[in-house]
């Protein structure tokens, strides 16, 4: 307000301004399937998808490694919305369901394997693209919901921005499990645990940075 600038001309100049964009969940969770479609498709595109994922779906941990991401996603985005909006109770321990239930798959598999193959096994031939594909992958997706949720009102914004980087984490590694072959859990819930943290970290520090008040 400048010296000659009366109350009421401060406040007849905000009302004239035009209101904030509201904050729906419904558009911002569109918008983040629709960007994990593109992400995912094009990926798919190139790289396709296991041309045995029909007979491997028989298997019960070809299953988990797509269902407990997608579980996972499902559960970080509602929590990631909640903690959008002032007074909005967070309740974090769901997430924790998929991931005792991939400890169960690997301490399962531990016993099944012998000794000397359980490194082999853990480390598998695509350790490396897996964490390059993952990460990648959610970059655009990561960076859009974060400015969707600008619009929202987080108090505490680095737990926003982490559960929206769980969440986005964890729906690109759903989608590249129908490509990978690595069924061991041994692999899966060590690497996409690990790529899903990666994204997770990196939208932790993007909500710390952008979805301030």
């Amino acid at each position: 307000m400048t010296p000659k600038q009366t109350t009421a001309d401060l406040i007849r100049q905000l009302a004239a301004s035009p209101a904030p964009r509201p904050f729906r969940t419904g558009v911002v969770a569109g918008g983040l399937l629709a960007l994990l479609g593109i992400s995912l498709g094009a990926f798919w595109l190139v790289f396709g998808i296991r041309t045995d994922l029909a007979s491997a779906w028989l298997l019960m941990q070809v299953q988990a490694k797509t269902v407990l991401p997608l579980f996972l996603a499902i559960t970080a985005v509602w929590l990631a919305f909640g903690s959008s909006r002032p007074g909005g109770r967070i309740v974090l321990w769901p997430l924790a369901v998929p991931l005792l239930l991939g400890v169960f798959l690997v301490i399962q598999r531990f016993g099944q394997v012998a000794e000397g193959s359980l490194q082999a096994e853990a480390l598998g031939q695509t350790a490396f693209a897996c964490l390059a594909s993952i990460t990648v992958l959610s970059a655009t997706p990561l960076g859009v919901g974060i400015v969707m949720l600008r619009r929202g009102a987080a108090i505490r914004p680095a737990l926003t921005g982490t559960l929206l980087g769980i969440a986005v984490g964890a729906g690109v590694t759903a989608g590249y499990a129908l490509h990978c072959t690595e069924d061991s859990p041994l692999f899966f819930v060590l690497w996409y645990g690990l790529a899903i943290g990666i994204v997770a970290g990196c939208g932790g520090l993007l909500g710390h940075r952008y979805l301030r008040w």
